[in-house]
């Protein structure tokens, strides 16, 4: 079971990471682009994924804890159910989105973050 608190700690772990809100939730950037934010339903995180495929093969997998809703239709990211994952599958959520998400000059001067930082 995860928390918000551990998304922030995990997130933040992340080379070149920022918070700021985004629809009045918090939301975490890597160089300026957005990877992750906390959902308006309390406990929920949305992910981004690298592509639609990496979404549904999560939605697939576990639809207890993945799941969309019609606003993300179309949109490579996954609403994630926190009190259904643990911190490693968590830190690995996140450090997949950074990689989907962070523009090539990040990632190129950070190299490959470490899953669970």
């Amino acid at each position: 079971m995860s928390t918000e608190d551990d998304v922030r700690r995990l997130a933040m772990g992340l080379p070149e990471v920022t918070e700021k809100p985004c629809y009045g939730t918090p939301a975490f950037y890597a160089g300026g682009r957005i990877f992750a934010r906390m959902h308006e339903e309390p406990g929920v995180l949305v992910c981004w994924r690298a592509d639609q495929g990496e979404k549904q093969v999560l939605l697939d997998s576990a639809p207890d804890t993945f799941f969309t809703t019609d606003h993300y239709a179309g949109h490579a990211s996954v609403l994630v159910r926190l009190d259904r994952v643990g911190g490693e599958e968590l830190g690995e959520l996140l450090t997949e989105a950074w990689d989907a998400r962070a523009p090539r000059r990040v990632r190129d001067r950070s190299g490959p973050p470490l899953p669970g930082a």
